[in-house]
């Protein structure tokens, strides 16, 4: 008889692709991950990881009884989801992640919402960027992520995930009070060809959106200043340092000294929820989006 947790330890290296990888996303240490693998090769009586390097690889026995754990996880999955389903009750652990403006924007209000209509439900949270979210939600790391899609650059979604729309979050472009363009009521992207732009990290997936988007005017970004938090680049818009896209989503309280102009030629986010389809049934799934709506619908 085949050891669920243990199967659910070869998913994870399988996942992962390394020993402490899958500790990490197991939240356990990498001698349980190895105690747990030398269990499961004596109950099938075959070598299932082998040395590469410094590190291991799957067989090839290996590598078939992930496959086949990871549909039967996948089952297992969907039997606990029908089972809350059947009983109807906002119930367990429930683990949340989403992009940082998204966190401070509407968790605060939908995570007391959700405690406060379901005081069995466990909630955790945790700040990752939308790519970052959506390997989460695949890995079994997190339950359900805040992720976004730009008007004009769709975030990649793989399949086996469901999603639900729960913001359309306008953006507009923040500069110095004392910037040329401060006292219009509309500006077009072409207006900033000259200015230099506080943006996101490079590699980050709205870095990469600005780039594109620029680009696609006709426009070579110059990008003197790169922040993770829209507040720090607020706060060098407010020096004098150049000017950045602004989204309402998470964005007051406005510093002192900036003023923020709605874009002519509209430019929002997307912002919508991602968990595993085969938890679609989860009640505690369905009441999480509820509350995000909720809270979405007080941003101003």
């Amino acid at each position: 008889m085949l050891n669920l947790e243990r199967l659910r330890t070869l998913d994870a290296l399988a996942r992962h692709g390394s020993v402490s990888g899958a500790a990490e996303g197991l939240h356990i240490t990498t001698s349980a991950v190895s105690q747990q693998m030398s269990k499961l090769e004596r109950e099938v009586g075959q070598q299932l990881l082998a040395k590469n390097g410094r590190g291991v690889r799957l067989t090839d026995a290996g590598r078939l009884l992930a496959d086949h754990a990871a549909r039967i996880l996948s089952q297992v999955e969907v039997a606990q989801s029908d089972l809350e389903a059947q009983r109807g009750q906002v119930v367990g652990e429930l683990r949340l992640a989403a992009f940082p403006t998204a966190l401070r924007g509407l968790f605060p209000e939908a995570l007391t919402g959700l405690r406060a209509a379901h005081p069995a439900l466990r909630l955790s949270s945790r700040e990752l960027e939308p790519e970052d979210g959506v390997n989460a939600v695949l890995r079994g790391d997190a339950d359900l992520a805040v992720v976004l899609d730009w008007y004009n650059k769709p975030l990649p979604m793989p399949q086996g995930l469901a999603k639900a729309s729960i913001l359309d979050d306008p953006v507009e472009i923040a500069m110095a009070v004392n910037h040329p363009l401060a006292d219009r009521e509309e500006v077009d992207l072409e207006d900033f060809a000259e200015d230099e732009w506080v943006a996101w990290p490079e590699g980050e997936f709205c870095h990469e959106w600005l780039l594109y988007t620029l680009r696609a005017k006709g426009m070579e970004p110059r990008i003197a200043h790169c922040a993770e938090e829209h507040h720090t680049q607020l706060a060098l818009v407010a020096a004098g340092l150049g000017v950045c896209v602004a989204p309402r989503l998470g964005r007051d309280p406005m510093p002192a000294g900036v003023r923020a102009v709605p874009v002519r030629h509209r430019v929002h986010r997307y912002i919508y929820a991602v968990w595993r389809a085969d938890a679609d049934r989860r009640p505690s799934i369905r009441a999480a989006v509820e509350a995000l709506r909720a809270a979405a619908e007080k941003v101003g």
